[in-house]
């Protein structure tokens, strides 16, 4: 789930109530929270059972992009983190695909489910003018921009696409604590699929300067407190039954999966994807307590990722999850 800080995180233990109190109490109140809740709320029941089977159908909520720190309440500077939010998007198409309905939690700005293959500026460079008035999709990317089209508005208006956008760490973890104690009438039915880069150290809102530091004071020292593991809380208090997968994004593979299994163990996530930054679009390696699975993109198929045969194999892992509690 984090991909910043890398030092402190197998020492540090379960953040107290404390430590999530007073994180959550340090946070600026989250905009038009009552309205974002019942769109969960509402998203949620409306997916929730099959009648034909009369059993709970899948959620997955899908976090993408990263997560910024303010450092001043009207934010001019704050420190973000790489992620452009390909995994999530993509990964989204392919939930969508397996029949989940999904909850794509991102990052404001980064990569959106079905637009991957459109270029990256597609309002101005998908159209055309002729006859020196008459606008219209551009050849090049006619069939791409249709495709995009129709597969976000039959997710959307069919309801089994929610988006809900966020840009800092106190955005991020608010919304993901309501999606998760929504999602607990789900039980084994729902999933987390956790692959936002998530801020490991934060400025508290009440030490925060309110207007812009200003440059002519001197070198700038500032002090950052540690954000608490939520990976945590969220296993064990705010959505215990669903099945969780985290990610663990380094630089070094030499030490990857050392990480990868430190990670599984300390929050009992059902399973983590390993990515090394060079190679992440190549292939991945999912660590769980049956061993290690090597996820690769096959290139014999053009336009093929590796988030289709990622989400196939947890896909069919959760189904072993819920059938294994629910029998």
């Amino acid at each position: 789930m984090d991909a910043t800080n890398h030092q402190s995180e197998e020492s540090q233990e379960m953040p107290s109530y404390t430590e999530t109190n007073a994180f959550f109490g340090s946070a600026p109140p989250l905009k038009d929270e009552e309205e974002i809740t019942r769109k969960i709320q509402d998203f949620i029941e409306s997916n929730s059972l099959r009648p034909e089977v009369g059993k709970f159908a899948r959620v997955v909520c899908v976090t993408s992009g990263g997560t910024t720190v303010p450092l001043e309440r009207r934010c001019v500077r704050y420190i973000d983190n790489f992620s452009s939010g390909h995994r999530g998007a993509a990964s989204t198409e392919y939930f969508l695909k397996a029949g989940y309905s999904v909850i794509f939690l991102y990052r404001r700005g980064t990569c959106q489910p079905y637009c991957r293959s459109l270029p990256d500026d597609p309002l101005l460079d998908c159209f055309d003018i002729s006859d020196g008035s008459s606008i219209q999709v551009d050849s090049s990317h006619g069939e791409a921009v249709k495709r995009a089209i129709i597969a976000h508005r039959v997710a959307v208006s069919g309801g089994y696409l929610l988006k809900l956008p966020f840009t800092t760490i106190f955005e991020y973890l608010q919304l993901l604590k309501l999606i998760a104690l929504s999602s607990r009438s789900l039980g084994t039915s729902a999933m987390f699929y956790l692959a936002a880069a998530v801020s490991d150290f934060y400025v508290p809102w009440e030490t925060m300067t309110v207007h812009k530091i200003q440059s002519g004071s001197g070198p700038l020292d500032m002090r950052l407190a540690q954000v608490p593991k939520m990976l945590s809380v969220l296993r064990k208090e705010w959505a215990p039954s669903a099945f969780c997968i985290s990610f663990k994004l380094e630089t070094d593979s030499k030490i990857l999966l050392d990480k990868a299994s430190m990670a599984l163990k300390k929050y009992k996530v059902h399973m983590v994807v390993a990515n090394e930054l060079s190679t992440r679009k190549e292939e991945v390696i999912v660590v769980s307590e049956n061993g290690n699975i090597v996820v690769r993109r096959d290139k014999t198929q053009t336009g093929a990722d590796v988030e289709n045969p990622l989400i196939e194999l947890l896909v069919d892992r959760h189904s072993a999850y819920i059938k294994n509690l629910d029998a």
